[in-house]
C-alpha cells in the first residue's frame, strides 16, 4: 500500500462525478442515429402531442468502438430487465409522427 492512501480505496476504481442538473435526467421518446467513418451521433428527442416541433434534448457522440460497447451494455441490461419483469412488448405498427400518444384530444 502506498503512503497517504486509505486502505479501502481501490486504485483501479473509476471516480465519476454526477452533477445535480444532469442527475435529474431528460425524458426522450425518440432517438435518431447517424454515423460517419469515425463517429456515431445519437440525438435523443422529446416529441410531445400538439407541439409543432420535436426538440433534441441531448446529443451524444461516440467512437465506433464505444457505440458497439453501448450496444452490448444495452443488450445485457434488457436481458436482465426481462428476466426480472418479463418480456418487453414491441408494438407491431410503426409510430406515426407527429404522435398523438393514442389518447383523446382535450380542450381547455
Amino acid at each position: 500500500m502506498q503512503p497517504n492512501q486509505p486502505q479501502d480505496t481501490d486504485p483501479t476504481a473509476l471516480n465519476i462525478e454526477l452533477a445535480e442538473a444532469i442527475a435529474e435526467g431528460e425524458y426522450a421518446n425518440l432517438a435518431l442515429i447517424a454515423h460517419s467513418t469515425s463517429e456515431f451521433v445519437v440525438d435523443f428527442i422529446r416529441m410531445m402531442p400538439g407541439a409543432p416541433k420535436a426538440k433534441v434534448k441531448a446529443r451524444i457522440i461516440l467512437t465506433p468502438e464505444h457505440a458497439k460497447r453501448l450496444l452490448a451494455a444495452l443488450e445485457e441490461n434488457v436481458q436482465r430487465f426481462e428476466q426480472s419483469y418479463g418480456p418487453i412488448k414491441l408494438h407491431q405498427e410503426t409510430p406515426s409522427y407527429p404522435m398523438n400518444f393514442g389518447g383523446a384530444v382535450g380542450e381547455a
